[in-house]
């Protein structure tokens, strides 16, 4: 579908579709940085959504709700992911009803295959030329990937901190990867090669942030889409981790977009599974704009969401659909990243635990109810970064070279009894 505007999520400001990924000029200059939306025509959306004629299986099912022609299409079978029913993990948390949206299943194993799917399949579009990010996870493999598969270079900034087997997977789709000093000077030669080389960005890269490229962002509709088709109505509630809030604004919209439509009758609330707290502190202290929350001596096992500063596009989800924001520690996501595992058989990124350790505390704040429908975002699998879960399961107990002597074992070290 055509983009016919962009449109500003504060101020309203409207701009002429084109290349502008450094958010709202007005909101900028007034020092609010803010993040832009695709606006398209409102009766030929609505038509879309209520046909969306594709076959389930991936997120171009609806590619006509997206801001892509069919010929730019880039794909590598994104989308479609499986939303599971979890009754075991629900009845430990005390939930009627729990789903898992396992965003690991996409190709590069993470929900950030939907936002550089459609950014590079604009970018062709738009005959851009050079692909370019900041990312040491997640977002950066999936933009390599899907470079590749566009032909296009891609140009990432990193730093040397990140785990190895990010490294290895953005190396590997033949990224020309760098490792710049700091987080924010990455950010700002990202910045400048937009400026003055007209490259396309498909990541955060201005500080504040204000969120990712604005047509990428129109990918994590799908998510929305599907939970709503999926389920056959839209959930009660719904929990996604945030950092920048590019998925969790992505979804909300899919759901307005269905809502409008006659799709689903009700909005579900979405809540913010966070780290250190900006969006939650937000809300409490009604501020127009999340500020930066300190942060402890050791880093986060949640890397991909590490942030402790948030967007006021997250901050307007939340206060959109009612939802809130809670935290969780390092003990509570190890603690959920293996209850997924052992109970449910899904094996997810700690940032992606983030959104099932996060439930107890927004059931406790009575934010959701346990006898609704809640779903829970995975966005990524646990091969991202294997060395963390390594370092918190306990060693491996021996036994030796007969069956006796490993029944043995497994009844001492793991209380149990071969039936």
């Amino acid at each position: 579908m055509r983009a016919e505007e962009l449109r500003c999520l504060r101020c309203a400001a409207r701009y002429e579709p084109g290349a502008m990924f450094a958010g709202c000029p007005a909101c900028a200059a007034a020092g609010t940085p803010t993040n832009l939306s695709v606006g398209y025509d409102e009766d030929a959306l609505a038509k879309a959504v209520r046909e969306r004629p594709g076959e389930p299986g991936s997120m171009w099912r609806y590619r006509g709700l997206l801001p892509v022609a069919p010929e730019d299409v880039t794909t590598l079978g994104e989308g479609g992911t499986p939303l599971v029913p979890a009754p075991r993990l629900a009845a430990r948390l005390g939930l009627r009803e729990l789903y898992l949206k396992d965003e690991s299943r996409n190709p590069t194993g993470s929900f950030k295959d939907r936002l550089a799917a459609v950014a590079v399949s604009v970018a062709r579009g738009m005959g851009m030329r050079v692909i370019t990010g900041s990312s040491s996870g997640n977002a950066g493999a999936a933009t390599a990937a899907f470079a590749a598969r566009a032909g296009l270079p891609c140009v990432m900034l990193t730093t040397k901190q990140f785990p190895i087997a990010m490294k290895t997977q953005m190396a590997v789709y033949g990224t020309l990867l760098l490792a710049a000093p700091t987080v924010k000077d990455r950010w700002r030669i990202v910045g400048q090669a937009v400026e003055r080389l007209g490259w396309f960005p498909v990541t955060v890269y201005t500080y504040p942030f204000f969120g990712s490229n604005c047509y990428g962002i129109e990918g994590y509709k799908t998510i929305g889409y599907e939970i709503a088709d999926q389920l056959g109505k839209a959930p009660d509630d719904v929990v996604v981790p945030v950092g920048a809030g590019d998925a969790f604004t992505g979804a909300w919209k899919g759901f307005r977009e269905f809502q409008r439509a006659g799709v689903i009758d009700t909005m579900p609330k979405l809540h913010a599974a966070e780290v250190y707290g900006p969006l939650e502190h937000a809300l409490a202290e009604g501020l127009d704009d999340c500020v930066e929350m300190p942060v402890g001596p050791d880093p986060t096992v949640a890397v991909s969401v590490g942030s402790n500063i948030s967007t006021f596009q997250a901050l307007n989800v939340l206060r959109d659909t009612g939802g809130a924001a809670r935290s969780a520690d390092d003990a509570a996501m190890l603690r959920a990243q293996r209850d997924l595992a052992a109970l449910e058989g899904i094996y997810v990124e700690t940032s992606s635990a983030l959104a099932v350790a996060a439930i107890p505390r927004l059931v406790e704040a009575g934010a959701i109810d346990p006898a609704g429908t809640v779903v829970a975002v995975l966005t990524s699998t646990g091969l991202k970064h294997p060395e963390i879960t390594a370092a918190h399961l306990p060693a491996i107990p021996e036994c030796g070279d007969d069956l006796d002597s490993a029944l043995a074992v497994l009844q001492s070290s793991y209380g149990f009894t071969a039936p």
